[in-house]
């Protein structure tokens, strides 16, 4: 009795080939067998571009084809699979990836930028062409997070999508925290350890962050994804003196991402927050991401892992290329792109906690005088420290009860006319997870 035939190999072709995209040659070399065995068929590379050909990355190009032209390379016709690593919201990876969908290839990718500004546009053209789009590599490094909201969770009306998502922010934070190190000297130590991007404010901006949210709140709530409808704020105003003494009150700061559906839209926030020091959240070390995934069947759902680097992303990368090996397929964004909803976007008028950190001139009645601005607003104090007295100012910290940001902005804005307060207060809301 003659063996049943296998499935021709699924050929690859792979453009960028930095960090993640020679990760991704090392696994697919090491791994053959394994991966064969898990899918039913060979996983095998055509072709490869990258801007350098020259470049030494410790692994031999020599059994690939070369393609100077990524669009080239993406309508090859011994290419099944166009794997998108080269990064960047437009330019060669938006054109590779379009003419690729044209040309009938499916397309795997680690660019959060591209997807989460085109992604309803690239969805649309490769579901009229018949084609997957698979981003688990764009989104949290080898935490598969798309893959629990789309397949493991498919059965629950997702709540709240909540988490941090960018490891460089979580590095500089919890090595000012544990260093007691000001901020300017944190970040130039991540550069020179090479966890900033080419452009730093992708990552201490919160924008990369942002993008990752971006994605995850459109699959989470089947809305067309809108970035720009984001409220954004990066960890630059964060100083020393706000990471000890969120530690003295018992909480640790976090870039934290923050959307769920409610009555009014779409809140998305990705800002600095207080977590307590507790919790899974603020628990959370260096470079690592968590998720938090808030169901109304499940509940709740903490995913923890690498954010970043060669494995972790390469990892993501090979789950993509599994499923596409072994004909699972969905729609980009879980499902179809037309029946996405257009977002209404939506700030959020959920009360909390906020930490308020002002400096005060050292005058008799300038805290009276903050007091009664905040209940003038409808803020009520939970609790009030003032430290040390230095050239004339006071620091003062505030810990709210739970209010509407709506409020506290006012509140902030008439505290600068009352002559007491000097630089302009940091307020940072307070999140329990």
């Amino acid at each position: 009795m003659s063996e049943p035939l296998r499935p021709a190999p699924l050929r690859l072709g792979i453009a960028g080939l930095g960090t993640v995209g020679t990760g991704v040659l090392k696994i697919l070399r090491k791994e053959a067998a394994m991966l064969s065995a898990r899918t039913g068929r060979e996983i095998t590379v055509s072709a490869v571009s990258a801007r350098n050909r020259g470049k030494d990355r410790g692994i031999s190009l020599d059994s690939y084809a070369w393609e100077d032209d990524p669009v080239a390379l993406a309508t090859r016709d011994d290419v099944d699979v166009f794997v998108e690593l080269m990064g960047g919201s437009d330019g060669p990876a938006k054109a590779a990836t379009e003419a690729a969908l044209k040309a009938g290839k499916d397309v795997v990718t680690a660019n959060k930028a591209m997807l989460a500004i085109h992604g309803q546009a690239l969805a649309e053209l490769a579901e009229d062409a018949g084609r997957v789009i698979r981003f688990e590599a764009a989104v949290a490094g080898g935490i598969p997070v798309v893959k629990s909201l789309t397949e493991g969770l498919a059965g629950n009306r997702i709540q709240r999508v909540i988490g941090v998502m960018n490891g460089t922010c979580n590095y500089i934070l919890t090595r000012m925290q544990s260093a007691g190190l000001p901020y300017d000297i944190v970040f130039q130590e991540a550069a020179d350890l090479g966890y900033l991007e080419a452009d730093p404010q992708l990552d201490v901006g919160g924008i990369d962050a942002g993008h990752k949210l971006a994605l995850l709140a459109s699959v989470a709530f089947g809305t067309r994804v809108s970035f720009d409808a984001m409220e954004l704020e990066g960890i630059g105003r964060i100083t020393i003196d706000d990471i000890r003494a969120a530690e003295d009150m018992g909480y640790r700061i976090k870039l934290l991402g923050v959307s769920q559906m409610t009555g009014r839209g779409l809140e998305q926030r990705m800002a600095p927050c207080l977590v307590p020091a507790t919790s899974p959240l603020g628990q959370l070390e260096g470079g690592t991401n968590m998720v938090v995934l808030e169901g109304d069947a499940v509940g709740q759902i903490v995913l923890r892992g690498a954010g970043a680097g060669e494995g972790p992303t390469a990892s993501a990368v090979l789950g993509d290329l599994c499923d596409i090996a072994r004909g699972f397929r969905l729609p980009v964004f879980g499902q179809p792109a037309a029946s996405l909803e257009d977002a209404v976007p939506a700030t959020s008028t959920t009360p909390a906690p906020y930490y308020v950190r002002l400096t005060l001139q050292d005058k008799p009645g300038a805290l009276a005088k903050i007091a009664t601005v905040l209940g003038e607003a409808g803020v009520s104090i939970h609790r009030m420290r003032q430290y040390d007295h230095t050239g004339g100012r006071a620091p003062v910290l505030i810990v709210t009860h739970k209010t509407q940001r709506k409020l506290l902005d006012e509140a902030l804005v008439a505290m600068t006319g009352t002559g007491v307060v000097e630089g302009d207060p940091v307020a940072l809301r307070i999140e329990t997870v």
